[in-house]
């Protein structure tokens, strides 16, 4: 089930006027409730915008009929063990907390009294239904998020801590640790707290709203139904949000700065939320605000309300389409409607009557965790197997060998072992041995390590004669000496060279060519030559940045002796030889005329624009580069330039520049590239005070005329003459 978004307008207040009324509810069709919100388009009124929601209550509801309608049916679905949610969104001063709370009379009371009033009124009918056999306890829970730290509103302010309570998760659900949760027996009691609580939660009055909330209220209502020895519980959850604001119209001082920028910043989460929750997002930014992190909205199990207030006059106009749009998105997050789990009580046990001869005792089950267990019998226990194990194995048997021939032992049948190899050894394997044979494995022994002795079979005691050696001292002399001898013979065949073996001799190496040697010369000769004018530039570099020094320090005659030192890693160098002759001028070492390299001198470049006027520009150019290679930057050079002659008539581009501008016609001109609507005003009253326009001499004849007007500059010209030049 998606969450449930319901719109409710409020009344006009005391200096409102009809006039200025502009949010207005309709219904798709006739004969059906409201439930479409219109409101005109903040830039074009005849454009109207209409934003769809489960239901709309215009300015007449009554706060009975918005909870009969919305909030009433699903009071059977909380003591069926349902959580509910209902929460009042909107703009400062649109009517949240009077929806939620209500004024002190009946007919005024909001949503937060009147749930109370039903949820103790349905307890005692269950009660009543069930002959006592079920009874319906409620506990209250009321806390504050201001400036982003929640505090108890049930207990005093002077308690608070500055941090505030921290928030944990528990189950899949966010809690906050230490809160005060208290009993409530009829409404009375209800009513004394709520007041109470009330006075203890921050409001200031701002330009907007006398009483405006500063933070968001959360009052969390536990309703435990116990029926004999099975408990349920189910949470319903009214949050009064403060309102968003703009502190150009709030006049919010410091103080209240600080309130708002926290209560819009928590907003401003929420909207995200919605929107990523909208899009499906995997990443839901509930983390970034304590507000969202409690709310959950679209991860709470249950049935969530969401009432939007909406202020009907003009003066609201954009904030109210901001938070229908963020209501209309929150329409398609959908809540998971499940059941709370129903807990059954376990009964004490009783340790009265549990000895005595009479008593049936039942036999002692296994553990099921007994890995977990470590109690000093099953220590012990394991102790003594482990002690057992190290007394089945023989220790390791080093056998001594005699110069006396056993006596030949009475052959003893070998017993079957089903994992015994059917294939025997070679009789010719002399490293048999009796033990081996006796055992349950036939495995071959080696030289290197003595065969463990196989474990004593209880059932046939074996006779001491077995147990003697099976090889003499000479049989083991000569495995040695073969032993040897093949060790050696290895040793021998790895020392002797490869040309005694009848392997093919190896085939000499095919001799480089002549043409492959010259190219590997010339390749080392260039290696060589690359690597010497590396270390020379590198050597030149250094010497240019010694003179570069003692030209800091105003040594010239060192400087000069640097430069011709550095000159032949650097051959041709112009600049350096520039330098180099300058320094011999300075010092007398060489006359001006003498001087090889060209100078730089700055001449007069003379550019002619479109009226015929001379435009004298400075820049450098050397001596003896041709004029045609001559380099002159755009903007030095004018774009106009090319279609007007100082002599002929104007071109048709520029006459129709000029033509544009002797009209004075505003829209033309600010059609014109780079000319905004103040520089074509500035334009049209600099040309008006020069006359009407109709005289000759009024008019602009020129660009360069036109150039000289306050105002105008001659990139402004430029731009304008570049794109009536694309336009046509």
């Amino acid at each position: 089930m998606s969450v449930r978004v319901v719109a409710r307008i409020r009344p006009l207040l005391e200096k409102e006027l009809d006039k200025d009324v502009i949010v207005t509810a309709d219904r798709a069709q006739d004969g059906k409730p409201l439930t479409i919100v219109k409101i005109p388009s903040p830039k074009n009124e005849a454009e109207e915008f209409s934003f769809a929601f489960n239901s709309v209550y215009d300015q007449a509801t009554t706060q009975e009929e918005l909870f009969t309608a919305e909030v009433a049916p699903h009071l059977k679905a909380l003591f069926q063990g349902y959580d509910v949610t209902i929460f009042a969104y909107g703009v400062t001063g649109t009517g949240k907390t009077h929806t939620m709370r209500g004024g002190l009379k009946l007919a005024e009371r909001g949503v937060i009294p009147r749930l109370l009033s039903n949820v103790f009124r349905r307890g005692k009918k269950l009660a009543k239904d069930s002959n006592g056999e079920t009874t319906v306890d409620v506990a209250l829970s009321y806390y504050e998020i201001y400036n982003d730290k929640v505090f108890d509103l049930l207990e005093p302010p002077e308690k608070r801590t500055p941090s505030g309570l921290p928030l944990r998760e528990k189950d899949g659900k966010t809690m906050v640790v230490g809160l005060s949760e208290r009993t409530c027996e009829d409404l009375k009691d209800f009513e004394k707290l709520y007041i109470e609580a009330n006075n203890n939660r921050v409001t200031a009055a701002t330009k907007l709203n006398a009483h405006s909330s500063r933070s968001h209220a959360i009052l969390r209502v536990k309703v435990t139904q116990t029926t004999g020895d099975m408990v349920r519980e189910s949470t319903a959850s009214a949050i009064d949000l403060a309102g968003s604001e703009d502190n150009r119209r709030t006049d919010n001082g410091k103080e209240r700065l600080i309130e708002s920028a926290a209560i819009n910043k928590s907003l401003f989460v929420l909207s995200q939320c919605i929107d990523a929750i909208s899009r499906g997002d995997k990443r839901i930014p509930y983390r970034e605000s304590k507000m969202t992190r409690i709310l959950s909205l679209g991860q709470n199990n249950g049935i969530t309300i969401m009432i939007l207030n909406l202020a009907p006059i003009r003066s609201y106009h954009l904030d109210t389409i901001s938070s229908l749009n963020v209501s209309s998105r929150a329409k398609r997050i959908e809540v998971r409607e499940i059941e709370n789990e129903v807990v059954f009580k376990q009964l004490p046990r009783s340790t009265v009557g549990l000895g005595g001869p009479n008593v049936i005792r039942q036999p002692l089950r296994p553990l099921a965790n007994a890995h977990n267990v470590a109690t000093g019998a099953v220590l012990a226990a394991k102790a003594a197997e482990k002690a057992a194990e190290k007394a089945d194995k023989p220790a390791k048997a080093f056998m001594v060998y005699t110069d006396k021939k056993p006596a030949a032992a009475p052959a003893r049948p070998v017993p079957a072992v089903a994992n015994t190899s059917s294939k025997l050894q070679p009789p010719m394997v002399i490293t048999k041995r009796i033990s081996d044979v006796t055992d349950s494995a036939l495995r071959p022994s080696k030289l290197a390590r003595p065969t463990q002795i196989g474990h004593p079979r209880p059932a046939v005691a074996a006779p001491a004669k077995e147990q003697q050696l099976s090889i003499s001292a000479a049989q083991i002399e000569a495995m040695v000496e073969k032993k040897v001898a093949e060790i050696l013979a290895s040793r021998a065949a790895e020392l002797t060279p490869p040309a005694t073996t009848p392997e093919p001799a190896a085939q000499p190496k095919e001799e480089i060519s002549e043409d492959v040697k010259r190219r590997l010369e010339a390749l080392e000769k260039r290696i060589e030559k690359e690597s010497s004018r590396e270390d020379g530039r590198s050597e030149g570099l250094r010497l240019l940045l010694q003179a570069r020094q003692a030209k800091e320090r105003g040594e010239e005659e060192e400087t000069l002796r640097l430069y011709e030192s550095a000159l032949p890693y650097f051959p041709g160098q112009t600049k350096l030889l520039a330098k180099i002759e300058k320094l011999k001028i300075k010092l007398g070492k060489m006359a001006p005329e003498e001087r090889t390299t060209p100078r730089k001198t700055k001449k007069i470049l003379v550019l002619k624009d479109e009226d015929g006027e001379y435009d004298g520009t400075e820049a450098d150019v050397e001596d003896d580069v041709p004029l045609r290679q001559r380099k002159t930057s755009k903007k030095k050079v004018s774009k106009a330039s090319d279609g007007e002659d100082s002599t002929g008539p104007a071109s048709p581009r520029t006459q129709q520049l000029l033509d544009i501008v002797n009209s004075r016609d505003l829209a033309l001109i600010k059609g014109l590239h780079g000319f905004g609507a103040k520089k074509a005003q500035d334009l049209v009253d600099v040309l008006n005070l020069k006359g009407d326009g109709t005289d000759e001499v009024n008019r602009i004849a020129s660009l360069s005329q036109l150039k000289m007007l306050p105002g105008i500059g001659t990139r402004t010209v430029e731009r304008a003459y570049e794109g009536l030049t694309l336009e046509v």
